[in-house]
C-alpha cells in the first residue's frame, strides 16, 4: 500500500482497494490514510453506499473541485454492488485518472469486487482483511485486557470469542465497555461476560433466545427484527444463538446425568434465575439430537448470509428463524 503516513502527497490522487471480512484492522488502515492527509493540512471526507447513489452521481462528485478544502477522502462502502457494465466502465475510468486532490478508498466486506475496477487499482493499493485466526484472537482478547489494566480468565475470553463478532472492530467496542463495566477489583470471568452482553442491551440474542426457549415464534421474529434494526449483524446474532445452543447441550448432558443441581449449574456457567428458567424450557422443546440440529443450521445460515449479501439478510435470518422453531421437538 501506497505511504499513507508520509504527508498529502502520499495518499491524495490514489485510490485504494479494501476488502475482507476484518472490519478492524480496515478501518485501521483507513485511518493512515485520514492521518496522512491531516498531515498535509486538512481535508474533506465523504462516503457514499454503492446501490445508494448512482454511481454517474459519485464520479460526476469526484470530478468536481472542493471550494473549502484542498484535499478530499472519498469512501465507496459495498462497493461489490458496482457490477453493472456502465458503472464499472465508468469508475474504471476515473480510476484511471484521478484528480489529483482527491483519495478514493473502496470497500467490501467481500473478497473481490468487479474485476473490471480491480484491476485499474495499483495492486500495492489493494489489501484483503482476513478474519483473525483463533490463536491471534485470543491472543488480541488477552493483550487488550491486559493494556488496559484488567484482568480475564480463559473462560472469559472463550466467552467473548464466541458472542462478540469475529473482528477486532467488534472486539474492541465490545471488550471497552465490558472493562469500564466491570473495573479493575476482579477477574473477569465467562459469567461476566454473558451477564454484561445480555443485560446491557434491550433486545440481545438471549432475550431472542428467550423467545426461542418458550416456543413464541412470533415473538422471536419481533425480537428479531428488533435486533436487525438496530444495526446488530446477523452473525452476531447468529454466534449468540450458537453459544445459547451450545449452553442447551451442556445442559441436556447435565441433566441426563442427574447433576443438575445447584452445583452443576454453576460448573457449566447457569447462575442467574432467568438463565435457569429459559434453558429448563429450551430442554422441554429440544432433545439433544434437536440442540446439535440448531448448531449446524447456525453455521450454515451464517455462511449463506455472509456469501448472498444485506439484501437478504432479513429474509435469511427469518427462514433461520423458522427452522430454528420448526427442530423443536416439545410443545
Amino acid at each position: 500500500m501506497a505511504d499513507s503516513s508520509g504527508g498529502r502527497e502520499g495518499v491524495r490522487g490514489t485510490c485504494y482497494l479494501f476488502l475482507g471480512p476484518e472490519i478492524g484492522e480496515k478501518e485501521d488502515a483507513v485511518g493512515e490514510i485520514r492521518e496522512g492527509l491531516r498531515r498535509g493540512g486538512g481535508f474533506e471526507e465523504t462516503s457514499f453506499y454503492a446501490g445508494e447513489t448512482p454511481v454517474s452521481r459519485i464520479c460526476a462528485i469526484l470530478l468536481n473541485g472542493s471550494l473549502f478544502s484542498d484535499s478530499r477522502l472519498f469512501l465507496i462502502k459495498n462497493a461489490e454492488l458496482i457490477t453493472k457494465k456502465d458503472e464499472t466502465a465508468l469508475l474504471a475510468s476515473y480510476i484511471e485518472s484521478p484528480e489529483p486532490s482527491t483519495a478514493l478508498i473502496l470497500i467490501s466486506g467481500e473478497t473481490g469486487i468487479s474485476k473490471t475496477i480491480e484491476e485499474k487499482i495499483d495492486r500495492k493499493n489493494r489489501r484483503v482483511f482476513w478474519e483473525l485466526f483463533e490463536n491471534r484472537k485470543t491472543e488480541w482478547v488477552e493483550s487488550f485486557f491486559r493494556r488496559g489494566g484488567c484482568r480475564i480468565d480463559a473462560g472469559g475470553v472463550e466467552a467473548i470469542l464466541e458472542l462478540v463478532e469475529n473482528n477486532t472492530d467488534a472486539l474492541r467496542r465490545e471488550c471497552s465497555k465490558l472493562m469500564l463495566f466491570m473495573g479493575k477489583d476482579r477477574i473477569i470471568n465467562g459469567a461476566d461476560v454473558e451477564k454484561w452482553l445480555s443485560h446491557t442491551r434491550e433486545e440481545s440474542a438471549f432475550t431472542l433466545f428467550s423467545r426461542i426457549a418458550s416456543g413464541d415464534l412470533s415473538k422471536g421474529i419481533e425480537s428479531l427484527h428488533a435486533l436487525l434494526a438496530a444495526k446488530e449483524t446477523p452473525q452476531t446474532i447468529l454466534a449468540g444463538l450458537a453459544w445459547c445452543f451450545r449452553k442447551l447441550r451442556d445442559y441436556l448432558a447435565l441433566s441426563a446425568s442427574g447433576g443438575a443441581g445447584e452445583a452443576g449449574m454453576r460448573k457449566i456457567g447457569l447462575t442467574s434465575p432467568k438463565a435457569r428458567s429459559d434453558y429448563t424450557l429450551a430442554a422441554n422443546r429440544y432433545n439433544m439430537d434437536a440442540a446439535e440440529e440448531c448448531l449446524s443450521l447456525s453455521a450454515e445460515y451464517d455462511v449463506l448470509v455472509r456469501s448472498l449479501g444485506a439484501g437478504l439478510e432479513q429474509i435469511l435470518m427469518d427462514l433461520y428463524l423458522c427452522k430454528i422453531h420448526g427442530r423443536a421437538s416439545g410443545p
